[in-house]
């Protein structure tokens, strides 16, 4: 079986390695590269991993930077999700305890 794999988003640590340490300073090197982002864009590409990335971003990142794919992207193994922690007195949940459906019925006059 193959492993499932994941990745590790090292912009903010390759940044910091050319002396850039705002998120602002790539706004310009992106927008001559054609790449309009606004600034709270490139703050979440920065801070948060993306999800999803367009190829012409991607190589507009490796340019600026001066850097390779594996120093801005590195896969790594998934880790698997945790299990959820059972209730105490095993995993019946509430049972009993669940309170009965309200039955609403016409009242005659």
């Amino acid at each position: 079986m193959t492993a499932k794999l994941d990745y590790r988003w090292h912009l903010r640590q390759v940044m910091a390695r050319r002396e850039m340490f705002s998120t602002t300073d790539l706004l310009g090197p992106l927008s001559e590269r054609g790449i309009r982002l606004s600034s709270s864009q490139v703050y979440r590409l920065v801070v948060e991993r993306p999800e999803r990335l367009s190829l012409k971003v991607l190589v507009a990142l490796l340019d600026i930077l001066g850097c390779t794919m594996e120093e801005l992207i590195e896969p790594v193994e998934a880790t698997k999700p945790a299990e959820k922690a059972k209730a105490a007195g095993g995993d019946t949940g509430v049972g009993a305890l669940r309170p009965k459906r309200a039955r609403i019925s016409a009242v005659e006059p």
